[in-house]
């Protein structure tokens, strides 16, 4: 049974740290440390002349260590007669002035304020469980007696959640300054102990402190961080723990299954700076003996991208790099970078700990990145909405150099919600598609983001431009449909490209769009150049009950309908729609609002297989003819459902042989209708329906 806790949470556990010791036995405290590890912090807040009262020292040999190199005012005091006993003899003549008595450290003979320092080495850790914490208790109570004022109760500790709590809480509620170091080890990883040694500190003042003083550090000799509540302090003392049981399993092994990640936060504020995710190689991979390890740099503004953001993406980018361990780095938004070179000097000390086991000391570890640079990400704007949180507007420079603008939501950073792309007001805009071709310019936008504008012809999302490629089984454009209207309800407004790109470009389009969140209508209409008008129009509220409401109404049929909104509830596999918009019950009002030549469009983002199937057999039993169209390197995929009738003979319906040239003739309506605007459509039509399927 390994004495390591599986998950970070387990740190907070009692029943794990019980079985830590009952397993451990005396051998539990070999891990504390030596007076080698020790000694930096030991020195720091106790002087060789001060009178020390060491507690529970055991047969350890930290105390004869310090009377070595000066500490001559040392009192040991253990409970065990036999403990006692064996000490005093071996010290007898080496060190006739090394004291060891038999005392209860919960009730000592010893005058008040005749210690200046109070030295623990893991009897909190051992009576902290003892009479649910009555026991610890009662022997800080002694501690905080015998100490002097400005004297300090050091102790050395694993920092069992339980035990840290019940410590700080007591010296804080004395009004002393709590301090806690926690020391990484910084010897051979493969052969250490997983779990880091903290050193508490605990300084007694005249008066106590008004206000809690709690402080951090990193090290014997790291800045101090301070902290204002408990909670924040017990939170540090697991992310430790986290970060060093991940250490110690990297260095120990490699798993291309696994990809572990860690966020590195700023010392100051505490934001985060970095979010490091390690990438192993496969197994049987040809790499080249010296490729050991790399740290990849993914440019500012991209991490959402398929190959970063995702667990294929970053695979595909560790088998192109070629080695054996790749640490994929994204960058935080609210964060400063200078340049590379900066970047990489803040990383290296950290990285390293994350090498693969077996890489020589001396190798050289290259940082990597897309053209050498860091990218480019500017904050337009932020604010918060009531339905969805924090919300960042960020233009940010691709892959193929171009500028987009990006609406995301904090609460899920890795999705960008709506994206666009921007053109100069003084510019006419590029006919290029994004991802054609890689450029090295990532220099911050030349222009202010006021004379930038969106490109209302172009759709960043491929599944948007499915939908509107699916206008083509309307016949959108056919002679025999010229002057004929195009009605569509939309269901999820987003930045508003799709619809203002209907509302722009479809000949006869009028557009409803139904969006809950008011904030998301403010964000579009400010920061996405969406415009309303008497053919786009915008209805506030919820999707399920203005369906239900035109469905009770009566006499409104739409020639199209389309979901396009995301779910909020992560414990089901399905992220777009909700559940709710795919009941059997719900589609049948959909269904009883599409004019006969309808099409319902159906955005749908399934990870989970089972569910998905029990979503295409409850659209299936509502439509009868549905197309799907996946979309590469992501989860989405477009449905197409079509309100006609099964095939006569009750077989499976087929493409319609028509849709070639139904795809020719929207391709050349929506450019006529482009006529006289700046914006021009970039798509193919007939290039997104060649992937379509029968489902």
């Amino acid at each position: 049974m390994s004495l390591l806790p599986r998950i970070a949470e387990e740190f907070s556990s009692a029943e794990y740290w019980e079985r830590f010791f009952k397993k451990r036995g005396e051998k539990a405290f070999e891990w504390y440390g030596d007076y080698n590890k020790l000694c930096g912090v030991l020195h720091k807040y106790i002087k060789p002349q001060d009178k020390v009262l060491v507690v529970g020292c055991g047969n350890s040999e930290l105390s004869e260590q310090m009377y070595d190199v000066g500490y001559k005012h040392l009192t040991n005091i253990d409970i065990s007669e036999t403990v006692v006993t064996h000490m005093n003899q071996r010290n007898a003549e080496r060190r006739p002035d090394l004291t060891f008595q038999q005392v209860d450290a919960t009730q000592t003979p010893y005058e008040d304020a005749s210690y200046q320092a109070t030295l623990d080495k893991g009897t909190l850790d051992a009576m902290a469980s003892e009479e649910e914490g009555a026991l610890a208790r009662r022997m800080l109570t002694e501690v905080g007696r015998v100490l002097s004022v400005g004297g300090r109760y050091v102790c050395v500790t694993l920092a069992q959640e339980s035990v840290i709590k019940l410590a700080v809480e007591h010296f804080v509620q004395m009004g002393w300054a709590v301090r806690l170091h926690c020391l990484q080890e910084t010897g051979d990883v493969e052969d250490s102990f997983a779990l880091p040694v903290f050193v508490l500190i605990c300084t007694k003042f005249r008066q106590p402190m008004p206000m809690p003083i709690l402080e951090m550090c990193l090290g014997e000799d790291g800045a101090p961080n301070r902290l204002t509540q408990v909670a924040e302090l017990l939170s540090a003392v697991r992310e430790n723990q986290a970060y060093s049981l991940l250490r110690k399993r990297l260095r120990t092994g490699t798993d291309a299954t696994s990809n572990p990640s860690l966020t590195l936060c700023h010392v100051k504020t505490g934001l985060p700076r970095f979010t490091l995710t390690v990438q192993d190689c496969l197994p049987g991979a040809k790499v080249p003996k010296a490729n050991h390890f790399a740290i990849f740099i993914v440019p500012q503004g991209r991490e959402t991208d398929w190959l970063y953001g995702s667990s294929e993406g970053r695979s595909q980018l560790a088998a192109s790099a070629n080695f054996r361990r790749l640490v994929i780095v994204a960058m935080h938004r609210n964060q400063q970078y200078t340049d590379m070179q900066a970047v990489q000097s803040e990383l290296s000390p950290m990285v390293m700990d994350l090498a693969p086991p077996g890489m020589p000391a001396n190798q050289q570890v290259p940082f990597l990145s897309v053209g050498g640079e860091l990218g480019c990400r500017e904050v337009v704007s932020r604010g918060v909405s009531e339905l969805s949180g924090e919300y960042s507007v960020e233009d940010v420079r691709g892959e193929d150099g171009q500028l987009y603008r990006r609406l995301v939501f904090l609460s899920n950073s890795g999705l960008v919600q709506s994206e666009g792309r921007l053109v100069s007001l003084n510019t006419a805009p590029s006919h290029k598609k994004k991802n054609k071709k890689k450029v090295k310019s990532t220099a911050p936008p030349a222009t202010s983001s006021t004379s930038l504008s969106i490109d209302s012809g172009f759709l960043c999302c491929t599944h948007h431009e499915v939908m509107v490629a699916g206008l083509a089984m309307l016949g959108v454009g056919t002679p025999q449909n010229k002057g004929i209207p195009v009605s569509v309800l939309l269901v999820g407004l987003g930045g508003g490209g799709l619809p203002q790109f209907l509302r722009d470009f479809v000949p006869g389009a009028s557009v409803e769009v139904v969006e809950l969140d008011p904030v998301v209508l403010a964000v579009a209409k400010e920061w996405f150049g969406f415009r309303p008008d008497d053919r786009l129009t915008v209805t506030l509220g919820d999707g399920l009950e203005r369906i239900t409401a035109l469905e009770k109404k009566g006499g409104c049929l739409f020639d199209v309908i389309i979901f396009d909104v995301d779910s909020k509830d992560t414990t089901v596999g399905m992220s777009c729609p909700p559940s709710s918009f795919v009941e059997t019950s719900f589609l049948e009002k959909v269904h009883s609002l599409l004019a006969p030549r309808g099409v319902f469009m159906l955005n749908l983002v399934c990870r989970d297989s089972i569910l998905r199937k029990s979503v295409l057999e409850r659209v299936h039993g509502v439509f009868p003819c549905v197309f799907s169209r996946g979309i590469e390197g992501e989860v989405n995929e477009v449905l197409l459902c079509s309100r006609g009738e099964k095939e006569s003979n009750g077989s499976t319906p087929t493409l319609p042989k028509s849709l070639t040239q139904a795809a020719k003739s929207l391709q050349s309506a929506l450019c006529t209708n482009s006529t006289g605007r700046t914006s021009t459509p970039h798509i193919n039509i007939a290039d997104l329906l060649k992937d379509l399927k029968v489902t």
